[in-house]
Protein backbone atom coordinates (compact mmCIF):
# COMPACT_ATOMS: atom_id res chain seq x y z
CA UNK A 1 0.00 0.00 0.00
CA UNK A 2 1.58 3.28 -1.25
CA UNK A 3 0.90 6.66 0.80
CA UNK A 4 -0.93 9.12 0.01
CA UNK A 5 1.62 11.84 -0.19
CA UNK A 6 -0.40 14.34 -3.00
CA UNK A 7 -3.92 16.46 -2.80
CA UNK A 8 -5.94 18.26 -5.72
CA UNK A 9 -7.92 21.22 -5.22
CA UNK A 10 -9.82 22.35 -8.01
CA UNK A 11 -10.46 25.78 -7.81
CA UNK A 12 -10.86 26.66 -11.22
CA UNK A 13 -14.82 27.29 -10.98
CA UNK A 14 -16.45 29.97 -12.48
CA UNK A 15 -18.61 30.63 -8.82
CA UNK A 16 -22.16 31.73 -11.13
CA UNK A 17 -23.87 31.05 -7.81
CA UNK A 18 -22.10 34.25 -6.31
CA UNK A 19 -21.97 36.77 -8.95
CA UNK A 20 -21.75 39.55 -8.53
CA UNK A 21 -19.02 38.79 -5.78
CA UNK A 22 -17.15 36.99 -8.10
CA UNK A 23 -17.05 38.87 -11.31
CA UNK A 24 -13.62 39.64 -10.02
CA UNK A 25 -12.88 37.87 -6.97
CA UNK A 26 -12.63 33.89 -6.78
CA UNK A 27 -15.26 32.00 -5.03
CA UNK A 28 -12.57 30.15 -3.30
CA UNK A 29 -11.24 33.68 -1.89
CA UNK A 30 -14.72 34.79 0.03
CA UNK A 31 -14.05 34.28 3.88
CA UNK A 32 -15.78 31.88 6.40
CA UNK A 33 -15.08 34.33 9.03
CA UNK A 34 -11.64 35.71 8.39
CA UNK A 35 -10.05 32.98 6.29
CA UNK A 36 -11.04 31.96 2.84
CA UNK A 37 -12.70 29.24 2.22
CA UNK A 38 -9.78 27.70 0.23
CA UNK A 39 -7.61 27.79 3.33
CA UNK A 40 -10.23 25.51 5.38
CA UNK A 41 -9.58 22.29 2.24
CA UNK A 42 -5.56 23.06 2.73
CA UNK A 43 -5.68 23.20 6.69
CA UNK A 44 -7.54 19.82 6.35
CA UNK A 45 -4.97 18.39 3.90
CA UNK A 46 -2.10 18.83 6.20
CA UNK A 47 -3.66 17.74 9.06
CA UNK A 48 -4.60 14.69 7.08
CA UNK A 49 -0.88 14.39 6.64
CA UNK A 50 -0.92 15.63 2.60
CA UNK A 51 2.86 16.80 1.79
CA UNK A 52 2.35 18.26 -1.34
CA UNK A 53 -0.88 20.16 -3.06
CA UNK A 54 -1.78 20.61 -6.36
CA UNK A 55 -4.02 23.75 -7.27
CA UNK A 56 -6.19 23.48 -10.79
CA UNK A 57 -6.99 27.26 -11.33
CA UNK A 58 -8.28 28.87 -14.11
CA UNK A 59 -8.27 31.99 -15.78
CA UNK A 60 -8.69 35.32 -13.32
CA UNK A 61 -7.44 33.05 -9.87
CA UNK A 62 -3.91 34.83 -9.90
CA UNK A 63 -5.47 35.79 -6.79
CA UNK A 64 -5.39 32.13 -5.11
CA UNK A 65 -1.68 31.97 -5.92
CA UNK A 66 -0.76 35.28 -4.93
CA UNK A 67 -2.52 34.46 -1.43
CA UNK A 68 -0.29 31.50 -1.17
CA UNK A 69 3.08 33.20 -1.78
CA UNK A 70 5.35 34.65 0.73
CA UNK A 71 4.31 38.83 0.62
CA UNK A 72 7.98 40.28 1.99
CA UNK A 73 6.11 43.69 2.22
CA UNK A 74 3.39 42.96 4.28
CA UNK A 75 5.10 41.32 6.72
CA UNK A 76 7.95 43.98 7.10
CA UNK A 77 4.52 47.03 7.57
CA UNK A 78 3.74 44.53 10.44
CA UNK A 79 6.51 43.80 11.93
CA UNK A 80 7.11 47.66 11.96
CA UNK A 81 3.91 48.25 13.52
CA UNK A 82 4.46 45.55 16.10
CA UNK A 83 1.86 43.56 14.87
CA UNK A 84 3.26 40.56 16.16
CA UNK A 85 0.34 38.16 16.54
CA UNK A 86 -1.02 38.84 12.85
CA UNK A 87 2.39 38.19 12.01
CA UNK A 88 2.53 34.82 13.37
CA UNK A 89 -0.45 34.13 12.37
CA UNK A 90 0.46 34.31 8.31
CA UNK A 91 3.81 32.54 9.41
CA UNK A 92 1.68 30.00 10.39
CA UNK A 93 -0.14 29.83 7.30
CA UNK A 94 2.85 29.45 5.22
CA UNK A 95 3.36 26.55 3.43
CA UNK A 96 6.84 25.07 2.55
CA UNK A 97 8.71 25.80 -0.63
CA UNK A 98 8.33 23.43 -3.06
CA UNK A 99 4.91 22.20 -1.38
CA UNK A 100 2.24 23.59 -3.88
CA UNK A 101 1.94 23.75 -7.22
CA UNK A 102 -0.25 25.07 -9.71
CA UNK A 103 -2.01 23.82 -13.28
CA UNK A 104 -4.14 25.11 -15.18
CA UNK A 105 -7.60 24.13 -16.53
CA UNK A 106 -8.01 26.11 -19.98
CA UNK A 107 -11.49 24.87 -20.88
CA UNK A 108 -14.39 24.64 -18.15
CA UNK A 109 -14.80 20.86 -19.24
CA UNK A 110 -16.04 19.11 -15.57
CA UNK A 111 -14.39 18.13 -12.23
CA UNK A 112 -13.13 14.78 -13.74
CA UNK A 113 -11.27 17.10 -16.55
CA UNK A 114 -10.00 19.38 -13.79
CA UNK A 115 -8.84 16.41 -12.27
CA UNK A 116 -7.08 14.95 -15.28
CA UNK A 117 -5.32 18.00 -15.58
CA UNK A 118 -3.25 17.66 -12.38
CA UNK A 119 -2.22 13.86 -13.75
CA UNK A 120 1.45 14.98 -14.34
CA UNK A 121 2.15 16.84 -11.25
CA UNK A 122 0.57 13.85 -9.30
CA UNK A 123 2.17 10.74 -11.52
CA UNK A 124 1.51 7.31 -10.67
CA UNK A 125 0.88 7.41 -7.27
CA UNK A 126 -2.33 7.65 -5.02
CA UNK A 127 -3.63 10.96 -4.31
CA UNK A 128 -6.62 12.47 -1.95
CA UNK A 129 -9.27 15.50 -3.58
CA UNK A 130 -10.85 18.43 -1.73
CA UNK A 131 -13.59 20.17 -3.69
CA UNK A 132 -12.76 23.28 -1.91
CA UNK A 133 -16.44 24.63 -1.69
CA UNK A 134 -17.01 21.79 0.65
CA UNK A 135 -16.14 22.91 4.22
CA UNK A 136 -15.20 20.77 7.19
CA UNK A 137 -16.68 21.20 10.53
CA UNK A 138 -15.53 19.18 13.02
CA UNK A 139 -13.61 17.30 15.74
CA UNK A 140 -11.08 16.49 12.89
CA UNK A 141 -11.49 17.37 9.23
CA UNK A 142 -13.21 15.10 7.37
CA UNK A 143 -10.15 13.67 5.08
CA UNK A 144 -8.21 12.42 8.15
CA UNK A 145 -11.09 9.86 8.51
CA UNK A 146 -10.79 8.56 5.05
CA UNK A 147 -6.86 8.55 5.29
CA UNK A 148 -7.53 6.34 8.31
CA UNK A 149 -9.94 3.70 6.50
CA UNK A 150 -7.38 3.54 3.59
CA UNK A 151 -4.58 2.56 5.90
CA UNK A 152 -7.06 -0.28 6.38
CA UNK A 153 -8.42 -0.88 2.91
CA UNK A 154 -5.80 0.43 0.22
CA UNK A 155 -7.79 1.13 -3.18
CA UNK A 156 -10.24 3.95 -3.29
CA UNK A 157 -11.66 5.70 -0.26
CA UNK A 158 -14.74 8.47 -0.83
CA UNK A 159 -16.17 10.41 2.12
CA UNK A 160 -19.88 10.43 3.00
CA UNK A 161 -22.38 11.52 5.00
CA UNK A 162 -25.67 11.09 5.28
CA UNK A 163 -28.60 13.47 4.34
CA UNK A 164 -32.29 13.09 4.90
CA UNK A 165 -33.74 10.11 3.09
CA UNK A 166 -36.41 12.48 1.32
CA UNK A 167 -33.49 14.13 -0.25
CA UNK A 168 -31.19 11.60 -1.63
CA UNK A 169 -32.44 13.43 -5.12
CA UNK A 170 -29.88 15.99 -4.11
CA UNK A 171 -26.75 14.11 -3.99
CA UNK A 172 -24.57 11.50 -5.57
CA UNK A 173 -25.21 8.12 -3.41
CA UNK A 174 -23.77 5.56 -2.32
CA UNK A 175 -24.83 1.82 -2.00
CA UNK A 176 -23.39 0.22 1.15
CA UNK A 177 -22.03 -3.10 1.38
CA UNK A 178 -20.61 -5.12 4.16
CA UNK A 179 -18.56 -3.13 7.23
CA UNK A 180 -14.95 -2.66 6.88
CA UNK A 181 -12.53 -0.97 9.47
CA UNK A 182 -14.27 2.35 10.45
CA UNK A 183 -16.37 2.69 6.78
CA UNK A 184 -18.07 -0.07 4.32
CA UNK A 185 -17.47 -1.22 0.77
CA UNK A 186 -19.39 0.69 -1.61
CA UNK A 187 -21.34 -1.35 -4.47
CA UNK A 188 -22.52 1.26 -6.24
CA UNK A 189 -23.06 5.14 -6.99
CA UNK A 190 -25.90 6.89 -8.39
CA UNK A 191 -26.20 10.29 -9.06
CA UNK A 192 -29.45 11.89 -7.51
CA UNK A 193 -31.60 9.26 -7.29
CA UNK A 194 -34.98 9.68 -6.64
CA UNK A 195 -35.51 8.78 -2.84
CA UNK A 196 -37.91 5.81 -3.91
CA UNK A 197 -34.65 3.90 -5.76
CA UNK A 198 -31.97 5.18 -3.86
CA UNK A 199 -29.55 2.57 -2.51
CA UNK A 200 -28.80 4.00 0.77
CA UNK A 201 -29.01 8.00 2.18
CA UNK A 202 -24.62 8.26 2.51
CA UNK A 203 -23.90 10.98 0.19
CA UNK A 204 -20.50 11.64 -1.43
CA UNK A 205 -19.67 15.08 0.21
CA UNK A 206 -16.48 16.09 -1.59
CA UNK A 207 -13.47 14.33 -0.35
CA UNK A 208 -11.73 11.28 -2.17
CA UNK A 209 -8.64 9.21 -2.48
CA UNK A 210 -8.06 7.93 -5.79
CA UNK A 211 -5.57 5.30 -7.23
CA UNK A 212 -3.67 6.95 -10.35
CA UNK A 213 -5.55 4.39 -12.39
CA UNK A 214 -8.45 7.14 -12.60
CA UNK A 215 -6.14 9.07 -14.42
CA UNK A 216 -6.62 7.00 -18.08
CA UNK A 217 -9.87 6.57 -17.33
CA UNK A 218 -10.46 10.14 -17.32
CA UNK A 219 -8.40 10.62 -20.77
CA UNK A 220 -11.16 9.17 -22.07
CA UNK A 221 -14.31 9.57 -20.26
CA UNK A 222 -16.90 10.87 -22.61
CA UNK A 223 -19.15 13.62 -21.64
CA UNK A 224 -21.37 13.09 -19.32
CA UNK A 225 -24.15 15.67 -17.32
CA UNK A 226 -23.79 18.93 -18.42
CA UNK A 227 -21.69 18.24 -21.50
CA UNK A 228 -19.01 17.82 -18.90
CA UNK A 229 -16.34 15.12 -18.12
CA UNK A 230 -17.63 13.42 -14.83
CA UNK A 231 -15.72 12.90 -12.49
CA UNK A 232 -17.90 10.10 -10.77
CA UNK A 233 -18.30 8.49 -14.13
CA UNK A 234 -14.58 7.20 -14.04
CA UNK A 235 -14.82 6.33 -10.95
CA UNK A 236 -17.87 4.07 -11.86
CA UNK A 237 -15.52 2.53 -14.76
CA UNK A 238 -12.94 2.18 -11.96
CA UNK A 239 -15.39 0.35 -9.78
CA UNK A 240 -15.30 -2.75 -12.45
CA UNK A 241 -11.43 -3.36 -11.38
CA UNK A 242 -11.02 -1.71 -8.16
CA UNK A 243 -12.60 -1.88 -4.74
CA UNK A 244 -14.76 1.66 -3.76
CA UNK A 245 -14.93 2.11 0.26
CA UNK A 246 -16.91 4.61 2.21
CA UNK A 247 -15.22 6.75 5.06
CA UNK A 248 -18.49 7.91 6.78
CA UNK A 249 -17.54 11.81 8.28
CA UNK A 250 -18.55 12.45 12.06
CA UNK A 251 -19.18 15.90 11.28
CA UNK A 252 -20.71 18.44 8.82
CA UNK A 253 -20.03 19.70 5.80
CA UNK A 254 -21.15 23.17 4.43
CA UNK A 255 -21.61 23.66 0.97
CA UNK A 256 -19.73 27.08 -0.14
CA UNK A 257 -20.90 26.87 -3.21
CA UNK A 258 -24.47 27.88 -1.90
CA UNK A 259 -25.84 31.15 -0.15
CA UNK A 260 -27.36 29.26 2.57
CA UNK A 261 -24.42 27.01 3.05
CA UNK A 262 -22.08 29.50 2.95
CA UNK A 263 -23.99 32.16 5.60
CA UNK A 264 -24.46 28.59 7.59
CA UNK A 265 -20.57 28.15 7.83
CA UNK A 266 -20.13 31.93 8.86
CA UNK A 267 -22.78 31.53 11.88
CA UNK A 268 -20.92 27.65 12.69
CA UNK A 269 -17.39 28.72 12.43
CA UNK A 270 -18.14 31.89 14.46
CA UNK A 271 -19.87 30.68 17.17
CA UNK A 272 -17.01 28.21 17.72
CA UNK A 273 -14.72 31.17 18.28
CA UNK A 274 -14.04 32.24 21.84
CA UNK A 275 -12.88 35.51 20.30
CA UNK A 276 -15.68 36.32 18.83
CA UNK A 277 -18.65 33.91 19.56
CA UNK A 278 -20.29 36.48 22.36
CA UNK A 279 -20.45 39.24 19.37
CA UNK A 280 -22.09 37.71 17.32
CA UNK A 281 -24.29 35.76 19.51
CA UNK A 282 -26.62 37.98 21.16
CA UNK A 283 -27.21 40.33 17.86
CA UNK A 284 -28.26 36.78 15.59
CA UNK A 285 -30.53 35.60 18.97
CA UNK A 286 -32.07 39.56 18.53
CA UNK A 287 -32.49 39.42 14.55
CA UNK A 288 -34.24 35.42 15.10
CA UNK A 289 -37.09 36.80 17.56
CA UNK A 290 -37.55 39.91 15.97
CA UNK A 291 -38.38 38.33 12.72
CA UNK A 292 -40.70 35.60 14.48
CA UNK A 293 -42.32 38.15 16.02
CA UNK A 294 -43.04 40.03 12.54
CA UNK A 295 -43.87 36.44 11.56
CA UNK A 296 -46.41 35.54 14.25
CA UNK A 297 -48.13 39.26 14.01
CA UNK A 298 -48.73 38.57 10.48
Amino acid sequence: MRKVRKAVIPVAGLGTRFLPATKSVPKEMLTVVDRPVVQYAVDEALEAGIEHIVFVTGRNKTAIEDYFDVQPELSETLKRAGKSKQLAELDELQLPAGAVSFTRQQSPDGLGHAIWCARDLVGDEPFAVLLPDMVSYGVRGCLAGAMELYAETGGNVISVEECDPALTHKYGIVGKGKPVGTGFEVTEMVEKPDPSVAPSNSYINGRYILQPDIFSLLGNQQRGAGNEIQLTDAMHRLMVAQKFYAAPFKGRMFDCGSKDGFIQANVAFAFARSDIRDLVLEPITEMVSAQELRSDAA
